[in-house]
């Protein structure tokens, strides 16, 4: 079950690359590249993911589904691997590696950035309220903010700013950005940490706070920076995640 399980999130994960390929792009000027024009088709996939997540806190046969996981995980797994608590920066970190070996992406470096940040802080805040609202016990009994998955929600925010980024490039960067955060994902119900719809929320809460900073950018920016041309260095304030803690952290860019 647990197998079957993997499978099906993997290519699904797959499928959300495959199926934003049609975003709608729309040009604004030479500071910033491109943004994301809205179009209500493309909450349809963050908006099954959190209705499935949602859904799942009160209905009896997602609630067996989540303890089939469960038994299947401990039963067949000894060994915990905390590769997740890493790997859910991976996506997000590769945007700013790939520029850094001189892959240039959609938008220059304050814009990208202060859509990250937009992302973050819009995730950090959605999961932060929901943990603290659902109140669900973890599937280790460890503690009762099970519900959203963070770690999730960090990793697939990542994964749709670097499809975002270099989709014009080559579909493959966003395949491999979707396929660490499913990953990540995975690893969090092999660790007994979430339930499978603490997982798949987290992923749609994820992908929606990014699609929602592009979305914003243009209106972010225009309030933020007068022109482009005023200043040579951005600074912001950029949050992080530890795996239990949300933090702030100051990030000067020249």
């Amino acid at each position: 079950m647990f197998y079957k399980t993997i499978s099906l999130v993997f290519l699904f994960g797959l499928f959300s690359v495959n199926a934003q390929q049609n975003d709608s792009i729309t040009k604004i000027d030479s500071t910033s590249k491109s943004h994301l024009k809205f179009n209500y088709k493309q909450l349809i996939i963050p908006g099954v993911l959190i209705g499935y997540g949602v859904i799942g806190i009160g209905n009896d046969q997602l609630l067996s589904f989540n303890h089939q996981i469960k038994s299947e995980v401990t039963e067949d797994i000894d060994e915990k691997i905390t590769i997740d608590d890493f790997s859910q920066y991976a996506p997000a970190a590769s945007v700013y590696v790939l520029n850094a070996f001189g892959v240039k992406g959609k938008n220059n470096m304050r814009d990208r950035s202060v859509i990250f940040v937009t992302s973050y802080a819009i995730m950090a805040t959605t999961v932060l309220g929901l943990k603290s609202i659902v109140h669900e016990e973890r599937p280790d009994g460890s503690s009762n903010n099970s519900f959203p998955s963070g770690h999730t929600a960090t990793a697939f925010a990542g994964a749709e700013f670097l499809w975002q980024e270099y989709k014009d490039k080559s579909i493959w960067y966003g395949i491999a950005g979707y396929a660490v955060a499913t990953g990540t994902g995975l690893f969090r119900i092999y660790n007994n940490r979430h339930w499978l719809t603490d997982v798949v929320a987290g992923a749609g809460i994820g992908i929606l706070s990014t699609k929602l900073a592009y979305w914003m950018n243009p209106y972010i920016t225009k309030k933020l920076f007068k022109s482009s041309s005023e200043s040579n260095s951005t600074s912001m304030v950029m949050p992080f995640y530890n795996g239990k803690q949300y933090g702030l952290g100051f990030v000067k860019v020249f």
